[in-house]
């Protein structure tokens, strides 16, 4: 049975794409063009599905995504250490 927790290759792309936010800038957003690819796309339409993105090619990061955001990129700095 898989585990709800493991990382898979749509978790990776969620986690990429988040990582692109600019969280010391609220007016910046993202759009997800096809030329991104549908790996790219497809996590888009999840993490707005997910409530994270105000779209579902991107956008804003909403009041969880920040927060998704934000303990993304402390993992991603504890990593780099």
């Amino acid at each position: 049975m898989p585990q709800s927790n493991a990382v898979n290759e749509e978790k990776i792309a969620e986690m990429k794409l988040l990582a692109l936010f600019n969280l010391a800038s609220m007016q910046e957003g993202l759009k997800v063009h096809h030329s991104a690819g549908e790996a790219a796309m497809a996590a888009a339409q999840r993490l707005h599905a997910k409530g994270l993105v105000t779209q579902a090619d991107g956008g804003y990061l909403t009041d969880l995504g920040v927060e998704a955001a934000e303990h993304l990129q402390a993992a991603l700095t504890i990593l780099e250490g």
